[in-house]
């Protein structure tokens, strides 16, 4: 029988804790190969499971409906929010701002599922930054769409810090970065009322959707949470 493939692509120490990317062969799909990170031991994404991500941008550029679109996008991850933001040719660029510097060596270094793509699309432009320290200050340019998938959701952030952008005030903030008619779109793995309530107080059209998908890991249905909202 042949050996079973498992790759440690990277392995880094960041500010938030130990960062691995990783590659291996599903024990229940022979042949089937997925890419998956961890932060600081635990798992944070997996290449299998994209469903929600690629939502994220391609209900936001939906609902928004315009053309010639400005994407934020805060975080890169595996990439596959700005692969959907930019699959349309109505986008006409996508700013992705990546907290963790070695992620973005993983795209440019060929690492990443999606970097042949990605790194041929001259319409993105990838930054090492803070997305929510970005959309605290005053802004410097507007964008018609604002996408986050950062924290496991806004109740379970991956650091403290964070957690102000998801309070009325923070919301307040961001909402200033958007062009007139533009939308904020947020991820999370769960529901969460005080977020929906704080966008609600901010943004005069809110939504929540629900994105369910078949986890081949486990054999079940998972959902996972979109919050939108029009500035």
């Amino acid at each position: 029988m042949a050996a079973r493939r498992f790759e440690i692509l990277a392995y880094e120490e960041t500010s938030l804790g130990p960062l691995c990317l990783r590659r291996r062969e599903l024990l229940s799909e022979p042949g089937t190969l997925v890419t998956e990170v961890t932060l600081n031991h635990e798992f944070l994404m997996s290449s299998l499971h994209t469903d929600s991500e690629q939502a994220l941008a391609r209900t936001a550029r939906e609902l928004h409906g315009g053309e010639n679109l400005s994407v934020l996008v805060g975080g890169l991850g595996l990439g596959y929010t700005a692969q959907a933001a930019l699959s349309s040719p109505v986008v006409k660029t996508v700013d992705v701002i990546e907290f963790l510097p070695q992620v973005i060596d993983w795209l440019r270094e060929g690492l990443l599922p999606l970097s042949s793509e990605l790194n041929a699309d001259e319409r993105l432009m990838v930054t090492s930054g803070d997305i929510y320290a970005m959309l605290s200050q005053e802004p410097s340019r507007r964008f018609d769409l604002i996408l986050i998938d950062v924290d496991h959701s806004p109740d379970d952030t991956l650091d403290e810090g964070d957690g102000d952008f998801y309070t009325e005030s923070g919301l307040q903030l961001a909402r200033e970065h958007l062009q007139p008619g533009g939308l904020l779109g947020v991820w999370s793995y769960a529901e969460s009322s005080p977020f929906e309530a704080a966008l609600r107080r901010v943004f005069r059209d809110v939504s929540v959707q629900p994105v369910t998908y078949r986890n081949r890991h486990v054999g079940g249905d998972y959902t996972d949470w979109l919050f939108f909202a029009r500035g």
